[in-house]
């Protein structure tokens, strides 16, 4: 089995593409840190992991994927853990605007790119898989970040939307929704957060998803209980909430 891990360089895509390497799939990995790309290659056997620099906010960044794609001789799995997420009470425009290019528009143009490769590579035999990192945040507006829980939100509807549109083309593309809680990754280095779960456990836990093909992922089961109740809570009340990470 072959993966493209995207957002491989730190946290969570590192931790998976190192488990999936383990399980002896042939993976190939990509970020913007061509150092630490090579030094997680430098872990297995030589040519079981194959390695591109590539930023999703660059526009060249579907072709770097392809000949990564292309070395690797193809791919049954898709992951996108390309992201990035502040804390932002004081609207400074750049943060939003550097959050919403990297999980909006880098996350579309990653994303389209592989579901019309696997479009284009469609057999009755073969079926591909399109697994992406998105967040909790994604169910609530959370005014201390307001662009990283709106395009969280954004990745979880287009995902849908995928979903289906891959369904009326009768084509066999499967897809994971992956929503974490709060994970101690470079992400998070400069905040605080309640109920911060480590990588590697929330690694074995979405490889475990990846395995089973399930639709939507919510780590772990606190984040879970928490989700189910704070879906629940009216808007008016909702929004009157103090939401912070204390």
């Amino acid at each position: 089995m072959r993966a493209i891990i995207i957002g491989a360089t730190s946290g969570i895509g590192r931790e998976v593409a190192r488990l999936l390497a383990k399980d002896g799939w042939q993976i190939g990995i990509a970020g913007r840190r061509e150092e630490l790309l090579q030094s997680l290659q430098a872990e297995f056997p030589e040519g079981q992991v194959k390695t591109a620099v590539l930023d999703v906010t660059d526009t060249d960044a579907p072709t770097r994927l392809q000949s990564l794609i292309d070395e690797l001789g193809g791919m049954e799995l898709y992951f996108h853990s390309s992201g990035i997420g502040f804390q932002n009470a004081t609207l400074d425009p750049d943060i939003e605007m550097r959050t919403a290019r990297t999980n909006g528009e880098g996350f579309v143009r990653m994303v389209t790119y592989a579901f019309n490769h696997f479009k284009a590579h469609a057999t009755r035999d073969a079926r591909g898989h399109i697994a992406v990192i998105s967040s909790i945040a994604g169910t609530k507006g959370i005014g201390v970040a307001p662009a990283y829980s709106a395009t969280k939100r954004f990745q979880n509807t287009y995902i849908q939307a995928l979903s289906q549109l891959a369904h009326l083309q009768h084509l066999p593309i499967d897809f994971t929704d992956i929503r974490p809680g709060f994970v101690a990754t470079d992400l998070l280095r400069d905040a605080r957060y309640p109920l911060l779960m480590k990588a590697e456990p929330v690694a074995r836990d979405i490889v475990h998803a990846l395995k089973h093909h399930h639709r939507i992922r919510i780590i772990d089961w606190r984040y879970r209980l928490l989700v189910f109740f704070w879906r629940l809570i009216p808007r008016p009340i909702w929004e009157r909430l103090r939401v912070t990470n204390g």
